[in-house]
């Protein structure tokens, strides 16, 4: 999905999450204002992700299935989800917007 056509179009209807699992120092970056909640905690943080906004989950890069999992996880409990390809490896890869974590 293209992230920052969508952010333009609408910019409060939607919730980044960084559904990776490992501590700051070793993610080192993450999206502007994504919020952190790691796919091992996701199923008891349910109730910090509104359900009338799309969630935009990302993991590692193409290759992690983190995003895939939180996505599926999402979609059963009724969420409207997205995993955003590529992750957060692409997404600094084109220097968007990203807060460093170290």
């Amino acid at each position: 999905m293209d992230l920052m056509q969508y952010k333009k179009q609408n910019p409060t209807d939607y919730i980044v999450v960084d559904v990776r699992n490992a501590p700051p120092h070793l993610k080192k970056t993450k999206i502007a204002g994504a919020i952190d909640i790691p796919l091992t905690v996701l199923a008891e943080n349910l109730d910090k992700l509104p359900k009338d906004k799309l969630i935009i989950v990302y993991c590692w890069d193409v290759w992690c299935h983190m995003g895939k999992k939180a996505s599926i996880m999402l979609l059963k409990e009724g969420y409207d989800v997205k995993e955003l390809s590529g992750g957060i490896s692409a997404w600094n890869e084109l220097t968007l917007p990203a807060e460093s974590l170290v």
